[in-house]
């Protein structure tokens, strides 16, 4: 396959995957596998999420950052390493960066209620925590958590195939993995001379996971580092979601999924005190989940390039990078 340099993110249907057509899954896989090998990032439409629903979500989630700090404060749990309830503002900073991003965020999980009993795995999670001042936050986030589950695996299906794999070679793999849904704010700044020169919304970073599912933010700002070094900005269309490669997606496949650097950069001087809402969604799989380099992925032009490990050591590794959790 040659090299694209792709001016700017592409643009797929997740239809033509599911439909059933042969000549339109080949065209489906194809697209994402270049898009994969070099950008890292697709915009995806017919994805399951209602405009509805995106609506009420996106509302809940301005209800709830509206509240005074002290009362979203009621809802973080730093013991659990940021990994369910509220994070809050400048606590979570990209690797390599001292200054902590201009963002508060908040975490749910897998509710604890659709894994079976039988599942050793339900004893790994935490129970969710919804805030009781928007009781409505609760039945939206999880709507749009299974919602982009269930995207997340015909994408991953695909990329099995891109891969030469079985199908459905992540379907157990990602059964009530480890996912995260993450409504963010990239709070106000009154007085931008009040922060740290270097502070941003979010410092260019990779994303940890398999792949993350971004509904379309409220603003601009998000931009990704294209392999000759210039970032490009992405917008995404109201009835799509940006898909890209993440961390473990990369070490699986030796590099030649590219999970690509990306950042969201502040907005002008004079636009500093508006509000910028972002809704990712990080598919996960589950701790167990065997992340060495698959020997097709690896040759004499490509040696291996991470050591082995599992899901969960990659992401303990990490959560200590981020400053949510101790070494």
């Amino acid at each position: 396959m040659s090299d694209i340099l792709f001016d700017e993110v592409p643009s797929l249907d997740l239809a033509d995957f599911t439909s059933g057509d042969k000549e339109r899954r080949a065209r489906f896989v194809k697209q994402l596998g270049d898009a994969y090998q070099n950008i890292g990032f697709i915009a995806l439409r017919n994805h399951g999420l209602s405009d509805d629903l995106t609506e009420k979500l996106y509302a809940a989630t301005k209800k709830f950052f509206a509240l005074p700090d002290e009362v979203k404060e009621k809802y973080e749990h730093p013991e659990l390493a940021g990994q369910r309830g509220y994070v809050g503002k400048g606590k979570e900073k990209a690797k390599g960066f001292n200054t902590g991003d201009l963002k508060e965020f908040y975490h749910v999980g897998q509710e604890l209620s659709d894994i079976p009993d039988s599942d050793p795995i339900k004893e790994e999670y935490p129970e969710n925590i919804f805030p009781a001042e928007v009781p409505e936050f609760k039945e939206v986030t999880l709507e749009a958590y299974r919602k982009l589950e269930a995207a997340g695996k015909e994408v991953l299906r695909a990329i099995a195939i891109h891969l030469g794999l079985e199908e459905n070679y992540f379907d157990e793999k990602v059964k009530y993995g480890n996912s995260i849904l993450r409504p963010i704010h990239y709070f106000p700044i009154e007085n931008p001379d009040s922060v740290p020169a270097d502070a941003v919304r979010a410092a260019e970073h990779g994303d940890i996971n398999l792949i993350t599912l971004l509904m379309g933010a409220s603003a601009d700002g998000l931009q990704v580092l294209r392999r000759d070094g210039q970032w490009i900005p992405i917008t995404a269309l109201p009835e799509q979601v940006v898909v890209n490669v993440g961390d473990m997606l990369a070490r699986l496949t030796n590099n030649k999924l590219k999970s690509t650097i990306h950042r969201v950069v502040n907005p002008p001087r004079e636009l500093m005190h508006t509000s910028r809402f972002s809704i990712p969604f990080f598919m996960h799989p589950r701790s167990e989940m065997d992340l060495t380099c698959l020997e097709s992925c690896i040759d004499e032009k490509n040696p291996k390039a991470y050591p082995d490990a599992t899901a969960g050591e990659y992401l303990n590794e990490r959560l200590v990078e981020l400053g949510l959790k101790k070494a």
